[in-house]
């Protein structure tokens, strides 16, 4: 790749959001501080209006003067509520794990975006049906969840395009797809709803602990992992999920035999997937050169990776089976 990496939830405008962007530049700063020159010397008491300016902003006049300490605290209490409680009652929850596991660096980070309608609708309707919270609470009986199917879990899923169409494609398998995108949730939902999908089931939450906590040894028949949050500042590499502790854990989920399909187009992260996952004991790649794979048929291609190939992105597709 080239450019700038997709989104690992780029099909949602995506299950996790890059750094920030930079700051303004320094021209942007020196247009400021001559405009805030100029009022100096209009008043000819640059450091005098400072002054003023802080003092009217503390003044009783001021909008936040006058509010008394406990309904200020009271607000803030209100506010830290709203953003704990379930935007879709019913629906998933905001925080399903809650404070009962353990702080640690995620490979995520979870954003709130405009939920259209139909989303809603989906939401409200169809998640107690197929969605599920990773709480961390139980062990799920995936035979007893897909009616006997094959299991392959997704972890990221965007918008949930690409997984509606593997799943139309292959209704023998069932998808356990899992991301914390709230629109993406809804869409699937919608999306297997008006496809007839019933082989398709929305988990809301951190992967590592629905893999670690709430699924049983052998019990997964694959897992895919397309386009990750490549995270590629050097000192954010620790948050990218294909490490050798996260090979650690899924060896232990899939049955043997099974592939764990990963694909980037980062090329720095995809030389670290083949790197990380060509070293782990338990793992074989199904290159026989040992490299990259050709993008299988069965995975889709997504409108952004469409959009990335012709910015002439190049695209890494690695397929490896559990020994």
């Amino acid at each position: 790749m080239v450019s700038e990496p997709l989104n690992p939830s780029a099909d949602s405008s995506a299950s996790s959001a890059n750094p920030s962007a930079p700051a303004p530049g320094e021209a942007a700063a020196g247009t400021s501080s001559t405009v805030a020159g100029t009022s100096s010397t209009a008043t000819g008491t640059g450091s005098a209006s400072t002054a003023d300016a802080a003092a009217t902003a503390h003044s009783p006049s001021s909008p936040a003067a006058g509010i008394p300490d406990d309904l200020r605290a009271a607000s803030f209490e209100r506010q830290r509520r709203l953003r704990q409680e379930p935007r879709f009652p019913g629906g998933p929850a905001v925080d399903p794990a809650g404070s009962h596991h353990e702080r640690r660096i995620r490979s995520f980070q979870p954003r709130r975006s405009r939920v259209t309608p139909g989303q809603e609708d989906a939401l409200l309707r169809l998640w107690p049906k197929w969605g599920l919270d990773i709480d961390g609470q139980r062990v799920l009986d995936l035979p007893e969840l897909f009616d006997g199917l094959p299991v392959v879990l997704e972890i990221g899923f965007g918008m949930g395009e690409a997984t509606a169409q593997m799943a139309a494609a292959d209704p023998g398998t069932g998808i356990l797809a899992v991301d914390v995108h709230t629109p993406g949730q809804g869409n699937l939902l919608g999306l297997a709803d008006r496809n007839g999908l019933s082989n398709v089931r929305v988990a809301n939450g951190d992967a590592i602990i629905l893999l670690r906590e709430m699924l049983k040894p052998d019990s997964l028949d694959g897992l895919r992992v397309y386009f990750p949050d490549p995270w590629p500042k050097k000192r954010h590499h620790k948050r990218r999920l294909i490490q050798p502790e996260f090979l650690d854990l899924a060896a232990q989920r899939l049955k043997p035999g099974a592939v764990i399909h990963c694909a980037t187009d980062w090329e720095p992260y995809a030389e670290q997937m083949l790197e990380v996952l060509s070293a782990h004991p338990l793992f074989e790649n199904t290159q026989a050169d040992g490299s990259y794979a050709q993008r299988p048929a069965f995975r889709p291609l997504t409108r952004f990776e469409g959009q990335g190939l012709d910015k002439g992105h190049v695209v890494h597709d690695l397929l490896f089976a559990r020994r």
